[in-house]
């Protein structure tokens, strides 16, 4: 492995990793507070079709389920070899 895939590890963006709603959009912060995310939506169906935002609850589903990245990569051992 290089010294430049090395350098990011797990000690920069440390487990868990927390959802939090804010006014249009999730975001996704690691333990420290460091965000990692942003995933807008818009709940106008007339403004979404126009921009092709997603709604609320595809925003929501996809902040959760990259929150839980950290956990399934290291559940199948993808973890290790990625980030170290």
């Amino acid at each position: 492995m290089t010294t430049r895939a090395r350098s990011w590890t797990v000690a920069n963006f440390p487990p868990p990793w927390s959802v939090r709603e804010q006014a249009a959009c999730y975001i996704v912060r690691d333990s420290s507070g460091q965000t990692l995310g942003y995933f807008f939506y818009e709940e106008a169906p007339d403004q979404r079709s126009a921009a092709e935002t997603l709604t609320r609850d595809e925003a929501r589903r996809i902040a959760v389920n990259f929150a839980k990245l950290p956990e399934l990569l290291s559940r199948y051992g993808y973890f290790d070899f990625i980030f170290f």
